[in-house]
């Protein structure tokens, strides 16, 4: 594990694991909704798919009484046409207990869905690491990222106070983007029942 001093923050620490080119979950923790929705569009701006492949990003506002609200976002779509908010939206079911996702309704089958994979291999340990990450009171970004350590995605989370990144394996991404896709269509049902009646 490591700790660096971010560029814009003095008390900003980035902590980390050995990346081997595995993906990661990050978690950057921002002092105000403000400075998180700049970050998510600097992600957007800066993701590619191919020098720079973000899977998934949601952003949250953790109250006072520690619990998350997931902030609703123009939804961004990866190359493999998976949406980050269905992608963010299980990883942050995966790192954060339910009890504290006060919207859980928000998520809605992303809920059902990282459910599935909560018997990830690592999920107590990730969710140890990285659940407290989020300070009450301040906002955040939950990524899925599958290469952290890419200069663009430090650059567009220089505001952040805290950045904490913890590995995965390819497994476990995989797992998390089959069920992001799993998600997706049993929305697309939902909208084309709907629809029908």
């Amino acid at each position: 594990m490591t700790e660096n001093q971010g560029p814009d923050a003095p008390d900003a620490d980035i902590v980390a694991g050995v990346s081997d080119g595995a993906y990661a979950l990050v978690v950057a923790d921002f002092a105000d909704t403000e400075s998180a929705w700049t970050a998510y569009e600097d992600l957007k701006s800066v993701e590619d798919g191919r020098t720079v492949a973000i899977e998934g990003v949601v952003v949250v506002k953790r109250g006072t009484d520690g619990r998350l609200e997931v902030q609703k976002a123009t939804d961004h779509s990866t190359r493999a046409g998976l949406r980050w908010g269905l992608v963010g939206g299980i990883a942050l079911g995966i790192v954060f207990p339910p009890s504290i996702l006060g919207s859980a309704a928000v998520l809605g089958s992303t809920g059902a869905a990282a459910g599935k994979i909560r018997q990830l291999h690592h999920r107590h340990e990730l969710a140890e690491d990285l659940e407290d990450s989020i300070a009450p009171g301040h906002s955040g970004i939950v990524a899925l990222v599958s290469d952290p350590r890419a200069v663009k995605i430090r650059q567009a989370l220089t505001m952040a106070d805290a950045i904490v990144e913890r590995t995965i394996d390819q497994v476990a991404a995989d797992d998390i983007k089959a069920a992001a896709e799993d998600a997706a269509a049993e929305e697309k049902a939902a909208k084309d029942a709907s629809s029908e009646s």
